[in-house]
């Protein structure tokens, strides 16, 4: 996960861009608390025989140890002691020290009843350079880590990358700008498959391929830091117009290759599946006017249609196609056969909605040649100064429930039910040091939060026959929150960042280990 702000949009009127520059900047405020009642009679037999609960986390938000037993440097090392890059000067050198905790952090997900866990591999700790000699430090940490999982009946589910590309591969040739990081990423790839494949039956090629592209090298809010915005007054390089779209094509190459491999070389042996991990907000036309319910679609193209089409169609949607033109990469016929079918589910990390609706000015579209700008709309959280839903700490995150149950449709009818899993879902709290610990362990908004987006996802899967199969709450603990740092409390478990990293449960979870032990 990181702090996910969305996209800049194009505004309109200042008003408008005054919020968007307050979204994109994470400006944070202090919420209130509120019930956490509704939703009444959820349970665990709400949902499938089968179902996976779970929680999720990134090597980088949780491990530290960044120079421990041969790890490599990486890009958000880089980035994060890069001075403005993060909001509150932090850098993730600790973090939460998992990589020294996990036997007391897989305890704390057995004490709940989580069926599984969702981490990811950092490829520096493994091939420090990228490539070349494999790190057997690294193997050994992980296998330690998916043993221990194992032994307390909890399901590793595995992301291989989640945002750390090792620095060497951006010094050497500008990473997923260039062809040869799918080879490179296949060959990381293959060296998980043959050393933890055995155990681990569920892969994630990549986290948020859309996150990565637009604020990587679009915005440049996130490491590389890439971006043509403001004639690069703001990122030393890039090309917010191009950059994206051939990163998020070498995304789709990669994950087909890897896929190509592991159905060749492993499946009839290790029997796992593969999926990618979207984040996808939910998007509601602003006014029912019908150019604003076709902005609404074509967001979501420009979103989740950027990257799933290719595995179900062959292709990008045809509005991208239109809008972009040239700028778009394509598919030889011989890759289009090869991204096909190379998905086995769907991964979704879903937080909030928007109201979205045509931009009729354009006014930000002439000054920034983007991929925000090609989507020819504007996105925002609030219609008429009213909001659309109570309000995170993130300014970025809107509580809609309902957007769950809508979007798992949109998946569904799109894309011919394919299997999903909610691979991450969740909310912040702020940092505040005028909250003490124990009103700060009194989370009644996420508790209501969960319960609510479990509520309308139990409704898309019983009564609309979606096929959803498991749900990943971010996340475990308080964690290092990419360009928010330390700001941002997204955890079931409180993290005490003043004293040794203890570990406090929120009422958050007592809730979901009565709600795992209910039948």
């Amino acid at each position: 996960m990181g702090i996910k702000r969305p996209g800049r949009c194009n505004c309109a009127t200042a008003a408008e861009l005054l919020a968007l520059l307050l979204i994109i900047l994470g400006a944070s405020s202090l919420t209130g608390c509120i019930a956490a009642s509704g939703g009444a009679g959820l349970t665990r037999g709400s949902f499938p025989k089968g179902f996976v609960f779970g929680t999720a986390s990134a090597a980088y938000q949780y491990e530290g140890a960044v120079k421990a037993d041969g790890r490599g440097q990486t890009i958000w090392d880089t980035f994060a002691h890069t001075f403005g890059k993060i909001t509150d000067f932090s850098n993730a050198d600790v973090a939460v020290d998992q990589y020294h905790r996990f036997e007391e952090d897989i305890q704390l997900m057995a004490d709940m009843g989580m069926d599984a866990y969702r981490f990811s591999i950092a490829w520096a700790r493994i091939l420090p350079n990228g490539v070349g000699q494999v790190n057997q430090a690294g193997i050994d940490h992980y296998n330690k880590l998916i043993n221990a999982l194992l032994a307390k009946g909890i399901q590793p589910y595995v992301t291989l990358y989640h945002w750390d590309l090792p620095q060497a591969l951006e010094d050497k040739y500008n990473g997923w700008l260039n062809r040869q990081i799918v080879d490179d990423f296949a060959g990381y790839a293959e060296t998980c498959f043959a050393a933890f494949g055995d155990r681990v039956k569920h892969w994630i090629t990549v986290n948020e391929p859309h996150t990565v592209s637009v604020q990587g090298y679009d915005a440049g809010l996130q490491a590389p830091g890439r971006c043509s915005v403001l004639l690069h007054l703001y990122c030393k390089s890039g090309n917010s117009g191009t950059e994206p779209y051939i990163v998020a094509h070498n995304f789709i190459l990669a994950h087909a290759t890897v896929s190509r491999i592991y159905r060749n070389k492993y499946r009839a042996t290790q029997k796992g599946q593969l999926g990618m991990a979207f984040d996808v907000m939910w998007y509601e036309p602003m006014t029912s006017r019908a150019v604003d319910v076709e902005a609404a679609k074509r967001a979501q193209e420009f979103q989740l249609g950027w990257f799933a089409d290719p595995f179900f169609f062959g292709d990008y949607p045809e509005t991208m196609r239109k809008r972009v033109g040239e700028r778009l990469p394509r598919f030889t016929p011989e890759e289009a056969e090869l991204v096909k079918g190379a998905l086995d589910f769907v991964g979704i990390n879903h937080y909030t909605t928007y109201y979205t609706r045509q931009n009729d000015t354009n006014i930000i579209g002439k000054l920034f040649n983007d991929t925000l700008a090609d989507t020819g709309t504007i996105s925002l959280p609030f219609r008429n100064g009213k909001a659309i839903g109570d309000r995170a700490n993130s300014i970025w995150l809107y509580i809609v429930p309902r957007g769950m149950r809508s979007l798992m449709n949109y998946v569904k009818d799109r894309y011919n039910s394919p299997p999903v899993y909610i691979t991450e879902n969740g909310m912040d709290d702020g940092n505040s040091p005028f909250i003490s610990l124990k009103d700060a362990l009194k989370d009644s908004k996420r508790i209501k939060y969960h319960n609510d987006y479990l509520t309308n996802l139990a409704a898309s899967i019983k009564e609309d026959g979606c096929d959803v199969r498991g749900y990943f709450a971010w996340s475990l603990l308080d964690n290092w929150e990419w360009a928010a740092g330390y700001s941002s409390r997204f955890g079931l478990y409180f993290v005490d960042y003043n004293d040794n990293l203890k570990r406090y449960p929120k009422n958050s979870v007592q809730w979901f280990k009565s709600l795992l032990s209910s039948s």
